[in-house]
């Protein structure tokens, strides 16, 4: 990529085909690090996500006085000092436009014997944070904040441990308060409505931590130190939603890809996928680390539409902007509902692919909780925006590929947010699009 170019030019045409693996997950990345930080000693993170929201997350965790040594881009050792090991930042922590990173670190600075802030993008900045820091004041945190929202100022405080139940399930909010609980004076447990994803209380399990499920239920008790971890990262499914996405439409003949982790509170997408009739088939099935991890293939698929709501929305909440484009092209009608989380997420996110897949000719009813779009409908190539927003950029690039004529999408270096190589990615299975500097 030249490094001063932020947009990515698209034509149709190319058959994808071919085999390429996907960045480390995200969750994953986010989580070695701040928990490594809390660990009794060195841990080891192999195929680590160097993204700007993960490398957000790493600047924070040196500045909360922990050595993170770097093997290479991908490889990290973090030098763990323990529970009682962190100390004050000189500056407020800057999590970019990571809601991850906030509402994780959100958890392990409400215990802290020290004050702090935690700040981020103007992005950032615009997304709620009363879903975490309410349950953490009735726990006795001391956190000041600016109509809900960041930066966040903590005060010292010692937290008690006590039963929340959410309104809304969110991996984010349960494992803010799981991480809290580890600093509490006694069991926290989190209550949640449905099935959301369950990495954190994996990867505590691993290091040793009493973490208890029953249901939609996860109780963490405090008390031993964590042990350090020793882990390789698989692909992120939410990232190879794009590449499985654009062969779908594309197709010309097989495309795999390796080593991506199939926790089946991530799945959501792949059985979505199944009903529309575009599976996608998993080998070399194992575990790594304690998460399941497989290879993906797939070949181009006459999709057909479908309904989607209730508990699938949060086991694929990340992918939808993939989803819509999926089902502009798509026989028949699809329908989602129950997925107002995505207008709070890095942007409106219903709003948003609306609007910039209406500017390639598409036709989408867009509700409060979700869209409506009967296709198949003809797209036409045009100059839209990526908001700066990564899965909003990469699913615009994936409607390029069948849209008549070149497409443009400025804004969209924020794809290295998540998915650093994207282009180069795409670009290996044959599709026709690269960056370019745009008048």
């Amino acid at each position: 990529m030249n490094g001063a170019s932020t947009t990515i030019r698209v034509r149709p045409g190319a058959a994808l085909r071919g085999a390429v693996r996907v960045p480390g997950d995200k969750s994953l990345s986010h989580r070695a690090l701040i928990l490594g930080a809390l660990a009794e000693g060195a841990s080891h993170a192999r195929g680590w996500l160097p993204a700007g929201d993960t490398l957000a997350t790493l600047g924070c965790v040196r500045a909360l006085g922990i050595a993170v040594e770097q093997e290479d881009a991908t490889t990290l050792t973090v030098h763990g000092r323990g529970l009682g090991g962190l100390r004050a930042p000189t500056a407020p922590l800057d999590c970019g436009h990571a809601g991850t990173a906030m509402r994780l670190l959100v958890g392990v600075l409400a215990g802290q014997p020290f004050a702090s802030t935690l700040d981020g993008s103007a992005q950032l900045r615009r997304r709620p944070m009363r879903r975490i820091t309410g349950p953490l004041r009735q726990m006795g945190a001391q956190i000041a904040d600016t109509d809900g929202r960041a930066p966040l100022h903590f005060r010292p405080a010692a937290l008690r441990g006590m039963a929340h139940t959410l309104p809304v399930a969110s991996a984010q909010v349960k494992s803010g308060l799981l991480l809290a609980g580890l600093f509490a004076d006694g069991p926290t447990t989190v209550t949640e409505p449905g099935p959301a994803r369950d990495h954190t209380e994996r990867m505590l399990r691993a290091m040793g931590a009493g973490v208890t499920t029953d249901g939609f239920s996860a109780t963490l008790t405090p008390g031993p130190a964590l042990r350090p971890l020793d882990l390789t990262v698989p692909g992120d499914l939410s990232s190879a939603a794009f590449v499985l996405a654009a062969a779908l439409l594309v197709g010309g003949g097989e495309v795999r890809v390796n080593s991506v982790g199939v926790n089946p509170t991530r799945t959501g997408l792949l059985d979505i996928l199944a009903a529309m009739g575009g599976p996608v088939t998993g080998e070399r099935e194992r575990l790594e680390g304690g998460e399941p991890v497989a290879d993906l293939l797939v070949r181009r698929a006459d999709l057909r539409g479908t309904e989607v709501g209730g508990d699938l929305i949060v086991r694929a909440i990340d992918e939808f902007p993939a989803l819509m484009v999926l089902a502009t092209q798509a026989a028949g009608e699809t329908v989602v509902r129950d997925a107002a989380e995505l207008r709070v997420k890095e942007t409106d996110r219903i709003a948003v692919m609306a609007g910039e897949l209406r500017k390639l000719g598409a036709q989408i009813d867009e509700r409060p909780d979700g869209f409506r779009i009967v296709g198949p409908q003809r797209l036409r190539g045009a100059v839209v925006q990526g908001h700066d927003d990564h899965r909003v950029a990469m699913a615009l690039t994936v409607a390029g590929l069948v849209a008549d004529g070149e497409t443009v999408i400025e804004d969209a270096a924020c794809a290295h947010d998540s998915f650093p190589g994207f282009v180069e990615t795409m670009q290996a299975l044959g599709a026709e699009m690269d960056w370019c500097d745009h008048d």
